[in-house]
């Protein structure tokens, strides 16, 4: 028993030497091995079968093998051993072993694989880190190479800018003083001309007043003596007529001084030695004052309340509303006049387009008045002296509505009181009977954005309550607000707004129309409506006399002026009007009027040239 024992232990370890030397041959359907083993082969089967059969023979056996290390021999006593396992009852075990071992190896292979393939992947990553290192270099080199580039690029756009900015600059000043010089060359020649002028007429007015003197001389001569002896014959009369009323009216009033002290000392007497009536005397006087101080105050204290509740807020500069109850019949009679007048907006220049949105929106708050739907809030932007001002009023005046106008500017100084006077303005505006166009000016004074660092605490209180006051759309108010920074409002002011109006500089056209319009106003215009009594007392205005100035004129100045404002066309023709009256004989000719143009002109450069340099 014992030596089947081992000779199945021998056969099996044959077996698995034979299954190992055939494991190292590659099948088609097996899998590769990647790694080679690092351990010494296995022992060759016939090494392995003689160890066996020594075991079990108790001796030794030469194993002879031929020089390519295959031994037939082992070969045959391993297939006798494998006959006489399977004959064998632990062949089965023995099987399961072998197929053990063989999974054994075939795990160790994976897990080979695997690991192989794992450290495949390290190398793939560990290249990729190093690709991704070179490539994070080469992209910092080239964004260093690019800030680079475009700093040098900056400094030589910096560079070159100060530099054109410089020839600019003295370009500029060198035109400045051109134009100063041509200036001050076209004010020496007409001083000279003016002084010519001047000192001939001065020696026609010495010869004529010389002249006039004499004359003037020999007839005051004349009437002196004349007059001096009617003179004196008459104060001789006077004086003699004089005293004989003096002495008629000196009896009469001493009579009538003694009749009222004898009066006086009579009513003295009966009060002082009547008690009662001295009682009575002093209780009326008493009660006299006691009247008197106490109408007195109380009519203080009425008119203030009645200027409290119903007079005129002291926000509101202008109004079409009276500032009291009393006057109201006047005023509606005023409004009335004006709107019956039907002057609407044709003194109003302005764009066509703008022109013709003016009016619609005039006849849309007329509408809207009359079908007592809520009214629409608007805003007016644009540079000074376009219009807004002047536009609101007459919009106001066409669509039947009362006016109130204000500045923003005003508010800022009240404090804490200009909550209350916002509520008082929108109070008493309530009470307008036809409806009320408010028209705040300058609104981004007190309505600018709440974050505002240059915003008081007083100043938000006051757009707070305005905001709380146009809320809702109202059927009583119009609020119209005019700016020249409409960035600058609070969102919730531009929420509240519903209809935006710009009002842009004039153009060509809208100039020429402004400058006739200006010269009409200022040159041409007849004072007629003087009463006799203006006449004699005022000083007579002497009249402009206006030669050559025609249309084509006009149209070149309008061209040249271009960029001016209304307000600045109406400031250049009342500056020609001052010019106009520092000549001797008032005449107005092209010549005048172009070098006033020309002066205005450069004059506008030179503010907008301040300007800039103050806002860079």
């Amino acid at each position: 028993m014992w030596r089947l024992r081992s000779r199945t232990a021998a056969a099996a370890a044959v077996i698995a030497a034979s299954a190992a030397s055939l494991a190292d041959v590659a099948y088609a359907d097996s899998g590769y091995s990647f790694f080679r083993r690092s351990s010494p082969p296995p022992p060759p089967p016939a090494a392995a079968a003689a160890a066996a059969a020594s075991e079990d023979s108790g001796t030794e056996v030469a194993v002879e093998v031929d020089s390519s290390g295959f031994d037939p021999e082992s070969l045959e006593r391993a297939a006798r051993l494998l006959r006489k396992l399977n004959s064998s009852k632990y062949a089965k075990q023995l099987f399961e072993l072998m197929r053990m071992q063989e999974k054994t190896r075939l795990a160790e292979l994976e897990a080979e694989k695997v690991q192989y393939i794992i450290q495949q992947h390290l190398r793939d990553i560990e290249r990729q880190q190093k690709e991704g290192e070179k490539f994070r270099e080469s992209l910092q080199q080239q964004a260093q190479a690019e800030a680079q580039k475009l700093r040098y690029d900056d400094e030589l756009a910096r560079k070159r800018m100060q530099t054109e900015r410089e020839a600019q600059r003295r370009q500029d000043a060198e035109l400045v003083k051109m134009q100063e010089a041509a200036a001050l060359r076209k004010e020496e020649v007409r001083r000279t001309t003016e002084k010519k002028i001047l000192e001939k007429m001065l020696e026609d007015e010495k010869e004529k007043a010389l002249l006039k003197k004499q004359n003037i001389q020999a007839n005051a001569e004349a009437k002196g003596e004349a007059l001096t002896r009617e003179a004196k014959a008459l104060e001789d009369y006077n004086r003699k007529m004089l005293l004989e009323r003096i002495n008629g009216d000196k009896e009469k009033w001493i009579a009538a001084i003694n009749t009222t002290f004898s009066h006086i000392e009579g009513g003295f007497r009966m009060l002082l030695t009547d008690r009662s009536k001295l009682l009575m005397g002093v209780g009326g006087v008493t009660a006299l004052a006691a009247g008197i101080y106490t109408t007195r105050e109380g009519a203080k204290v009425t008119w203030g309340y009645i200027n409290r509740i119903l007079g005129q807020p002291s926000l509101i500069r202008e109004s079409s509303m009276p500032k009291f109850p009393l006057s109201r019949f006047k005023a509606l009679k005023s409004t009335s006049a004006s709107l019956s007048g039907g002057a609407g907006f044709e003194n109003v220049i302005l764009h066509p387009s703008l022109k013709r949105r003016i009016e619609h929106l005039a006849r849309a708050t007329a509408n809207t008045k009359s079908h007592d739907a809520p009214f629409r809030n608007m805003l007016f932007y644009g540079p000074p002296g376009t219009g807004k001002t002047l536009v609101a009023r007459e919009m106001a005046r066409k669509s039947g509505l009362d006016y109130a106008m204000m500045t923003g500017g005003d508010v800022a100084p009240l404090g804490s009181e200009a909550v209350t006077k916002i509520h008082q303005i929108f109070d008493w505006a309530k009470k307008s009977r036809k409806g009320m166009l408010l028209f705040i000016d300058e609104a981004d004074a007190f309505l600018c954005e709440r974050n505002s660092t240059h915003m008081s605490e007083a100043q938000r209180s006051a757009l707070n309550a305005l905001l709380f006051r146009t809320g809702d759309q109202s059927r009583d108010i119009v609020l119209v607000l005019a700016t020249n920074r409409p960035s600058d409002l609070d969102a919730a002011i531009t929420d509240r707004i519903d209809e935006v109006i710009e009002f842009p500089l004039p153009g060509e056209e809208e100039r020429f129309q402004l400058l006739r319009l200006y010269l009409n106003h200022y040159m041409l215009k007849e004072d007629g409506k003087n009463s006799f009594w203006d006449s004699l007392l005022k000083k007579q205005r002497q009249k402009i006399q206006v030669k050559d100035i025609s249309d084509d004129l006009l149209r070149e100045a309008a061209r040249k002026i271009n960029g001016f404002s209304g307000r600045e066309i109406a400031k250049l023709m009342a500056s020609v009007q001052a010019a106009v009256y520092g000549r001797p004989d008032c005449v107005l000719d092209p010549q005048l009027l172009m070098e006033v143009v020309e002066y205005k002109v450069a004059e506008h450069h030179q503010r907008i040239k301040l300007a800039s340099e103050t806002s860079t």
